[in-house]
């Protein structure tokens, strides 16, 4: 049964976006303001007329390294005021941007950058991001890339739905696409509004921290914070810096970090937190609740459509109210999204998207007589770590590669990833340095956060009757030493 959240929502709100998006969209809906409002804060107050003006320079630069209307450019930045600028900038000139998480491996980006073949490379003249920083200090560096092609789509956004290549898709989204996500967040009368302000810890790389905190509150005109540090108490010193109504925008576990807190300070001006991702464990909106005294809003969203649908009160955990205009299914116990045209370039998989249906992958209900909606997990291969999605596909592929590897499986179990390899050693005592030589492959080859937690090597791994490698985690784990 097809369903909407239409009728839950105001009418359209004046100002709202077209559905063509002008050609200075950036201009006309990010960056438009009073010179002198605060609209981010990365460790500093910047005001409009110095992003503007940031924007503008970068906008030169990139020009200068080639880029135009329709071009191309990957950006590799941690999350600061410089990847900002470069990524309006792109926008600016018309240029497709694509975005590369900046914890990937060297590997990993020239693995993408062959695939993708940007026209400019951005990356920054300063070293990566410490661990735990909210955002990073960058000087963004564009640099042409000889075999680079102009974009052959007009999508002004260009995502890896893993953060890498290999299994992961190619995910893309027009302008006009972002600025009705924008129009989506100005209809729910909880979200952060105009005199309010945002404490984003979601990074701003991938679309929750993207759309949901960085645009939204460029187009909301709701001055956005991001902690120098995304410790416990760097998240509550930047919720504290403000007397202003604040939201928290995060991932669950930013929310089990504060819901943890001993002792956290009285925070009058915190009015919830919203968090996104991966599903909440049940008892964490209670645990929240209890230590702040505000609800723990989530929403259900992914990369390819932005939000879906939310629960922003936390009064109706599992379920949400799908946002304007989206119509959501059940089918088969899968989640099924209207969607015009597919959000993969170049992709025919009718399992993805067909007949105008966007196929989640997510198991799900819909409660035919209120339209909420229930996510029950992911059916396929992809799962979320801290937020950040990772393809376990991806992961097996790269350890069966490995020289020290005859096969692999991994799974995803008790909230991280686990990998059963069968090497040649496995019964003998060299399996310490195979371990080790697995481990420092893995270095080379995986971010941080697609590494496995727990390898295990097994002299030959479990299979069914019918030669099948098993990947039933209890089975896996009995067949271990």
């Amino acid at each position: 049964m097809a369903l909407t959240g239409s009728s839950s929502f105001p009418p359209r709100p004046a100002g709202a976006p077209p559905a063509e998006a002008p050609d200075d969209w950036v201009n006309r809906f990010l960056l438009a303001g009073p010179d002198d409002q605060e609209c981010l804060r990365f460790g500093a107050p910047v005001h409009r007329a110095a992003l503007r003006a940031l924007v503008a320079e970068h906008a030169e630069r990139l020009a200068a390294a080639g880029l135009s209307r329709g071009g191309t450019a990957a950006l590799r930045l941690a999350p600061s005021l410089g990847y900002t600028a470069a990524l309006l900038a792109c926008w600016q000139l018309g240029a497709q941007a694509v975005l590369l998480d900046h914890r990937l491996t060297d590997r990993e980006v020239a693995l993408a950058v062959e695939r993708l073949a940007p026209q400019v490379l951005v990356e920054s003249a300063h070293g990566p991001a410490a661990a735990m920083r909210g955002f990073a200090e960058t000087d963004p560096v564009p640099v042409a890339l000889p075999y680079g092609r102009p974009a052959a789509t007009g999508h002004a956004l260009v995502q890896l739905s893993s953060g890498s290549t290999g299994p992961a898709k190619v995910i893309a989204r027009t302008a006009a696409d972002l600025l009705r996500e924008l129009d989506c967040y100005a209809r729910l009368e909880a979200f952060p509004k105009a005199g309010e302000r945002v404490v984003l810890l979601s990074s701003t790389v991938h679309v929750l921290g993207l759309v949901g905190g960085l645009l939204n509150s460029l187009y909301a005109r709701v001055p956005l914070t991001v902690p120098a540090r995304t410790t416990t108490a760097g998240i509550l010193a930047a919720i504290g810096a403000d007397d202003r109504p604040t939201t928290v925008i995060g991932v669950p576990f930013h929310a089990e970090l504060l819901a943890g807190a001993a002792d956290p300070p009285p925070l009058p001006q915190l009015r919830r937190m919203i968090v996104a991702g991966e599903l909440v464990r049940p008892g964490l909106p209670a645990a929240f609740t209890a230590r702040y005294g505000v609800p723990l809003g989530t929403m259900y969203g992914m990369t390819e459509l932005g939000v879906i649908a939310t629960d922003l009160d936390g009064a109706l955990h599992p379920e949400a109210v799908p946002v304007h205009g989206m119509e959501v299914r059940e089918d088969g116990g899968e989640l099924h999204i209207a969607m015009a045209a597919s959000p993969y370039p170049g992709l025919t998989d009718p399992t993805r998207w067909s007949d105008g249906r966007l196929h989640t992958r997510d198991a799900g209900r819909v409660d035919p007589a209120t339209g909420r909606v229930t996510v029950l997990g992911r059916r396929d291969s992809q799962v979320s770590i801290g937020g950040l999605k990772v393809d376990l596909n991806e992961v097996e592929h790269t350890l069966a590669a490995l020289p020290e590897v005859r096969e692999a499986v991994v799974v995803f179990a008790d909230g991280a990833i686990e990998a059963y390899l069968a090497t040649e050693t496995a019964e003998t005592a060299g399996v310490t340095d195979q371990a080790d030589a697995v481990r420092e492959a893995l270095t080379r080859e995986l971010a941080p956060f697609k590494r496995p937690r727990q390898l295990t090597f097994l002299p030959a791994l479990p299979r069914t009757a019918t030669g099948k490698l098993v990947r039933d985690t209890a089975a896996l784990r009995a067949a271990a030493p």
